[in-house]
């Protein structure tokens, strides 16, 4: 437990002592009380007289004990929260970091609500174990062993009467947890399920909504939520028992005690007075044994917890050097490029050029690989084998935000934050003066739809950027992309939300992007790539013909299919009645 949490704890280690040691004096406090009610109750057993004064200090005592008692354990409460809510921001920090480095794709494939409830729900959960499960059980578990060895050497029969609640307590938390562990796994994959179903749904509420299919949607939904509710009411049945005979006979300590107790006194094996100092410290033992086998039973939760936060960014991270761009020109080379999803490969020894100032566009059916061809120049995935370079320079050697300082990617969804469209331009180049934004954001032409906002560039975007249309977010991404000013864009479905009222605009945005630039442009729309200085045929994971515009339409038979299917889609018109 505490070599999987100690890494994280860091110079908050001593918090997390103070608290144990703290807690450990309030715990002693709170067993006092039964000493001074033993002293006040043994004279009695003995029928001797004794002085009210007598009995006033021990409950001043008692008072005093159970202020001590208060004041210690919210002190050392207060440390541990201090270690715990630290080690919390440390462990974040650690799986963020982890997660910066995994492959853009690998995230996506997580799921939102996964990677959500790995950083909200899952982490919160470890609080549990470094502000009451360490401090509070260590305490709890100590003072009540050393009471323990004091009850034996007061009288070893009543000692060994007293262990019974105990080892009977502890072989039914012992089965509980065995039945508990073995479904945990499938617990909280169950747990990741629903919550990325729940994610699913709500982003997918307008289709479902517009395409009349509430019935269908809210079913799954529904079907996930009660599946989860089943399979954790399932679980908690096999454990409830058993939790029911340890939370029931634990705090018992008396349970043979005082029936073979009193046994002993009227036999004169033992004085009446000694017993009822045992049965004191009995009653001191119980609560806190308790809370601390309760705790126990959490750690190894808490334990797997910690594990499937690390397993989860544990993927290989991106293949990244440390050097600044070296290269010798601003040239872009596919060399025998395979990549695959999982176990299916996807490219199949991909060569391509892209030379300095040209545009090259990828162009194919769906699934044909350009998308994730385009992906691998900014290092969205690391290549299975082969060789991606930029004037020479292997894009593994550069550092990731040397890489990013020479290409800039646009693809078809663009994601605004919540903040003002100025930030959002600004995420293009941090430093940029504001006449750099205003004049990206003009020659990006969104200045037109900015004057319809009472703030104008100083507009909130809303979630997502809810408040403009897709082709306003559009533009707004590329101007992004102009305040950059990278030698190299990659263009993936970049015109998807074009429609012919700002066409024009548009084209004449990503011409201020592409002027001087090294291009690679993806467009199902062939009309819109088809001056290209090269386009290249991608079929199946493979490009099966390079060249101009009128040499592919001639010579190359799936270029020539796809140009008739473009030109027949553009001319498309509903039918008149």
């Amino acid at each position: 437990m505490f070599k999987k949490v100690s890494p994280y704890i860091g110079e908050y280690k001593k918090y997390t002592v103070w608290a144990v040691i703290m807690m450990s004096v309030g715990i002693i406090a709170n067993v006092l009380p039964y000493f001074f009610l033993y002293q006040i109750i043994a004279p009695l057993t003995r029928g001797e007289h004794i002085e009210a004064s007598f009995i006033l200090v021990r409950v001043v005592a008692i008072a005093v004990a159970e202020i001590v008692f208060s004041i210690t354990y919210v002190k050392g409460l207060e440390f541990s929260h201090i270690s715990a809510y630290n080690t919390l921001k440390n462990l974040r920090v650690s799986l963020q970091g982890k997660l910066e480095k995994q492959p853009l794709g690998n995230i996506n494939e997580l799921g939102t609500g996964r990677i959500k409830k790995v950083f909200t729900d899952d982490i919160d959960q470890v609080e549990l174990l470094l502000a009451h499960a360490i401090p509070e059980g260590i305490a709890n578990i100590a003072i009540p062993l050393i009471i323990i060895v004091l009850m034996f050497v007061f009288n070893w029969r009543l000692g060994l009467l007293s262990l019974v609640p105990i080892v009977i307590g502890m072989f039914a938390m012992g089965m509980m947890m065995k039945a508990g562990f073995a479904q945990m796994n499938a617990y909280y994959e169950s747990a990741a399920k629903m919550n990325n179903m729940i994610i699913e749904y709500v982003n997918g509420m307008e289709v479902v909504k517009v395409f009349n299919k509430d019935g269908e949607s809210y079913k799954r939904f529904g079907d996930m939520v009660k599946s989860y509710r089943d399979f954790t009411i399932d679980w908690y049945k096999v454990c409830w028992p058993w939790m029911a005979i340890y939370s029931s006979i634990l705090p018992c300590l008396v349970l043979l005690m005082l029936p073979f107790g009193s046994m002993m006194v009227l036999g004169g094996t033992i004085a009446l007075d000694k017993m009822v100092l045992v049965f004191c410290m009995s009653f001191a033992v119980g609560p806190s044994v308790l809370k601390a086998l309760n705790f126990a039973g959490k750690i190894p939760a808490l334990n797997y917890k910690i594990d499937e936060l690390e397993k989860l960014m544990e993927h290989p991270p991106l293949k990244e050097g440390t050097s600044g761009f070296k290269g010798n020109n601003l040239d872009v080379e596919f060399k025998d490029v395979h990549f695959g999803y999982e176990d299916t490969e996807v490219l199949h020894g991909v060569n391509l050029s892209l030379k300095q100032g040209t545009t090259t566009a990828l162009v194919g059916e769906s699934g044909s690989g350009k998308s994730t061809l385009a992906k691998l120049l900014v290092h969205y995935y690391d290549i299975d084998s082969g060789n991606i370079a930029i004037g020479g320079q292997d894009i593994t050697d550069m550092s990731l935000e040397a890489l990013n300082d020479q290409v800039a990617f646009v693809s078809q969804e663009q994601f605004l934050f919540n903040t003002t469209l100025y930030d959002n331009i600004l995420i293009g180049k941090p430093g940029a003066t504001k006449e750099e934004v205003l004049d990206a954001a003009r020659r990006a032409q969104c200045n037109e739809f900015l004057e319809r906002f009472p703030d104008g560039i100083n507009t909130q975007a809303g979630d997502g950027g809810k408040q403009l249309s897709g082709g306003e977010r559009q533009r707004i991404s590329l101007a992004r992309a102009i305040l950059k000013n990278a030698s190299i864009i990659v263009l993936d479905e970049a015109t998807a939300f074009m429609d012919p009222e700002n066409e024009e605009k548009m084209n004449a945005a990503l011409d201020e992007i592409v002027k001087d630039k090294t291009v690679l442009v993806i467009a199902h729309r062939l009309s819109t790539i088809k001056n290209a200085d090269k386009i290249c045929v991608m079929k199946e994971g493979n490009c099966i013909a390079a060249g101009k515009h009128e040499q592919l339409v001639d010579e190359c038979p799936e270029y020539k299919k796809l140009w008739d299917a473009s030109v027949s889609a553009s001319t498309w018109k509903v039918r008149e009645a």
